[in-house]
């Protein structure tokens, strides 16, 4: 078999991805894909992941069969609870991972990035697992919208560092996470959370997600007989959860593949993260990808309503499987997701992140026949956003 969607030993999934950092930083990132790489091949090493995602996290996460959801769109809807995880979302199974690997590497202090705060809650909660020093950078503007996130993770005992800069978002919290790491690369390791970043933290985090495809697998077989969806839907921003769930698919053409990116106010608004549709090949935060810049290479502040799709790039596994024609991309407004929010919340009593939101939102562009059974990545619970549901439905 071709597997033309995984990386090559340089990091690249056909025109994306790579590692582009400054010269401070290439042993760091050298030495942490040789630890990584062989890791991965541990038996000592998975059996410890393995027992944290089932005695720790809580996996496997259900799927389950979403009854009026399948009714009012005429298939089998299946959601892949991540929500259930502790801490609320798929962002725990990185961030054991890499806590792992960061005691391989014998450092001592842990930085981060976060936009919707559930990788912010993730990291902060296996550093106090493992009682090592955790920084989060985070956007001002998403301090305020993530509320809730932001005093998880000063429970936990993590450090929350505002970005200030440019949109004060997820953008400007990677920037200055990266100053951070470039600046300490001696005793810190930085848990990227998503399918982003320098080689090797696209494949890594995507490994590290992919237990979700695997669950996938082995519940559909139980469940229907058959060890594979028709489709699989998930939102994009970055793409971990996306990347996790499609993982084991990758490579089966009877799977379709469907990410649901962010339109803000519309994607020809001025406000929007339709990355996918509206960016071009070029360099973010260390990886060679698709990103929304100007003509002069300067890049376009990112608009939504939902925190954690607030990115003006995505991951390079994505980037290849859309051009490539492997993966098929819709983009859903705020107001869309918000009445997928509301829809779901009455009809099945589960109120989704408004990340996943945009998954859901997309569902009725999507021709299905009556037998197909569609998995969705339901990544994350919706009570980080209650301020935004709350502010929205008084303005509406």
């Amino acid at each position: 078999m071709n597997y033309k969607y995984h990386p090559t030993i340089d990091g690249f999934y056909g025109d994306f991805g790579g590692a582009y950092v400054p010269e401070m930083l290439h042993s760091n990132v050298a030495k942490l894909r040789d630890v990584y790489e062989q890791i991965m091949d541990e038996p000592e090493f998975k059996k410890e992941f393995d027992e944290l995602l089932r005695d720790y996290v809580g996996r496997p996460s259900p799927l389950y069969l979403a009854k009026k959801l399948s009714a009012s769109h005429g298939c089998n809807i299946y959601l892949k609870r991540e929500d259930l995880n502790h801490t609320g979302a798929h962002k725990i199974n990185n961030t054991i991972g890499q806590i792992l690997l960061a005691k391989r590497l014998n450092k001592k202090r842990i930085i981060a990035e976060t936009g919707a705060g559930q990788h912010g809650v993730a990291t902060a909660t296996v550093c106090a697992l493992m009682g090592l020093e955790c920084i989060v950078y985070m956007g001002a503007v998403d301090i305020k919208r993530q509320a809730p996130n932001v005093a998880r993770m000063r429970m936990l005992g993590a450090t929350v560092v505002p970005a200030e800069s440019g949109s004060k978002t997820l953008k400007d919290a990677t920037n200055e996470a990266i100053r951070d790491w470039i600046n300490n690369a001696e005793d810190t390791h930085y848990i990227i959370g998503s399918a982003i970043g320098p080689h090797p933290y696209p494949d890594m985090v995507t490994k590290f997600q992919s237990v979700i495809s695997e669950e996938i697998q082995s519940q559909l077989q139980e469940k229907t007989g058959k060890d594979h969806p028709d489709y699989v839907v998930a939102c994009v921003g970055g793409g971990s959860n996306a990347a996790g769930a499609f993982y084991h698919f990758l490579h089966d053409d009877r799977v379709q593949l469907i990410l649901a990116e962010a339109a803000g106010k519309g994607i020809d608004s001025g406000e929007s993260a339709a990355t996918s549709i509206l960016g071009t090949k070029g360099i973010i935060h260390g990886c060679m990808t698709l990103l929304m810049q100007t003509d002069d290479g300067q890049i376009v502040e990112p608009y939504s309503l939902s925190a954690g799709l607030d990115y003006p790039g995505i991951g390079p596994m994505h980037a290849h499987l859309i051009t490539s024609g492997r993966a098929k991309v819709h983009a859903a407004t705020d107001d869309e997701a918000m009445n997928a929010v509301i829809s779901l919340s009455k009809d099945e009593g589960i109120i989704p992140a408004l990340e996943t939101a945009h998954a859901l939102a997309i569902l009725e562009r999507i021709d299905f026949n009556k037998n197909d059974n569609v998995v969705i990545c339901l990544s994350g619970r919706g009570d980080k956003d209650l301020n935004t549901f709350i502010d929205y439905i008084g303005q509406n």
